[in-house]
């Protein structure tokens, strides 16, 4: 099949679906049993075993990590389920590959460090899985992102990042309005991640030890996370805010990214907390650490939208995601809980308060699952990464997310690092789509199934 035709009918096939009635869509699979396993049970693999061993229509057949502690973890909430204990792959790095040959797996989680995503997503598809569901980020260099493209397509399988904000209420609804046309013609949008991570980036060895270690001596996140910030400078963690905003104005289907501009502030975050909780002479206060405390993309769009993206985690800061949805009639922002719509918000030119307009258009995913999202990580949202990613497996559809979202969200990794390594020029954009964008249609949340 060439590369056009696997587009292009992946694209129809998951539209056409997406527009069958729930009621004759879910009729004759309910007896489902979809075999799944995982790399990783570290923090964000354990929220998903969980909600995979609360499915009926779920059987976790094996999992895999090189920590005893997070198997240990990972070994009580399977015995907690009063389901089978899924079998255990461990000992090395490669342990993986063992779990893949003995296994005919449905379906893969990969929640692992950024690094060993590329070769475990196309190790996972070598083996004959169709269904990817990675964490993210999906690769580091630019190249990483072209190879699991391309894997995905020769195997003719699924590459789905679990991207959980796409799915979060408030951004849920705010896509809805868009659909609608309550902003208008959308003109301009932001986001990013903006979250205070020091005392992730940092501890004492131990998920209760505070310090200042990182590398060998850090544990879970700061074990590896940190490294990136010494040796890397860029948006090394785009895709919570760049997902949402693609799934606004169609990336990938109608519209792509056709330019990118990055700028860096300079470092101070990490050095002042390594100071200040360990000491001006702790060995890793003579750390240089490469990320900019602040890095900004903008970001051009074929159909003439701009965007703003910001990545902000060495500085004391609320969290928040800082959204922003402009448009010819109106705009919606995250960080004040504001929305004003023109000739129908209830003062001119001011603000009002965004809940009305947010319950007015809840999402019918939300309105039909909330009470399933009930004890799912990050208030719900990620419920429906895991329930997407298992129903297209079931019904044998394309994931709603499909690779070329996971690659284009993920590659404004190494273009920001490239734009800021060439002094901020404005480098162009890669199309993973081979020019099937403009043929390519939405398929994101256009109904209550997934």
């Amino acid at each position: 099949m060439l590369r056009k035709d696997f587009i292009r009918n992946a694209s129809l096939a998951a539209a056409s679906v997406a527009f069958v009635p729930t009621k004759d869509l879910f009729a004759a699979k309910a007896d489902v049993k979809v075999k799944m396993g995982l790399i990783g049970v570290g923090a964000r693999g354990l929220g998903h075993l969980d909600l995979l061993l609360r499915r009926e229509d779920v059987e976790v057949v094996c999992i895999c990590d090189v920590d005893s502690k997070t198997l240990n973890s990972a070994k009580r909430i399977a015995t907690k389920s009063g389901k089978k204990m899924p079998e255990i792959f461990t000992g090395d790095n490669y342990a993986w590959k063992t779990m893949l040959d003995k296994n005919k797996l449905d379906g893969i989680v990969i929640a692992t460090p950024w690094e060993w995503h590329k070769e475990m997503i196309i190790g996972s598809l070598d083996a004959g899985i169709k269904y990817v569901g990675s964490e993210v980020i999906i690769g580091i260099s630019l190249e990483d992102h072209w190879e699991v493209v391309r894997a995905a397509e020769k195997h003719k399988a699924n590459v789905m990042m679990l991207e959980n904000v796409c799915y979060r209420r408030d951004v849920m609804a705010v896509l809805n309005m868009v659909r609608q046309g309550v902003f208008g013609e959308l003109i301009h949008l932001q986001g990013g991640y903006q979250h205070d991570l020091r005392d992730v980036k940092f501890n004492g060895g131990s998920e209760v030890d505070k310090g200042v270690e990182f590398g060998e001596k850090g544990y879970s996140e700061a074990h590896w996370r940190t490294e990136h910030s010494v040796h890397r400078n860029g948006d090394l963690y785009p895709t919570h805010g760049v997902g949402p905003i693609a799934n606004y104005i169609n990336i990938n289907r109608g519209n792509r990214f056709t330019s990118l501009c990055s700028f860096s502030s300079k470092n101070r975050g990490l050095h002042n907390y390594i100071v200040k909780n360990g000491g001006e002479n702790h060995p890793n206060a003579k750390v240089n650490f490469k990320l900019g405390d602040v890095v900004t993309t903008s970001i051009n769009c074929v159909n003439g939208e701009t965007i703003l993206l910001q990545h902000d985690t060495n500085l004391p800061r609320p969290y928040s995601l800082g959204f922003r949805v402009q448009g010819t009639e109106g705009l919606w922002m995250d960080v004040n809980k504001s929305i004003y719509i023109q000739d129908k918000s209830a003062k001119p030119d001011q603000w009002e308060d965004a809940k009305q307009w947010l319950d007015k258009y809840d999402h019918p995913l939300w309105q039909r699952w909330s009470k399933e999202t009930a004890g799912a990580g990050h208030g719900g949202m990620d419920f429906f990464v895991i329930h997407a990613l298992v129903e297209s497996i079931k019904y044998k559809t394309p994931t709603p997310l499909d690779v070329y979202d996971a690659a284009t969200w993920s590659a404004i990794s190494p273009l920001s690092e490239k734009s800021i390594d060439l002094g901020c020029q404005t480098v162009e954009f890669p199309d993973f789509t081979g020019g099937n964008w403009m043929y390519r249609k939405p398929v994101f949340a256009l109904t209550d199934n997934y």
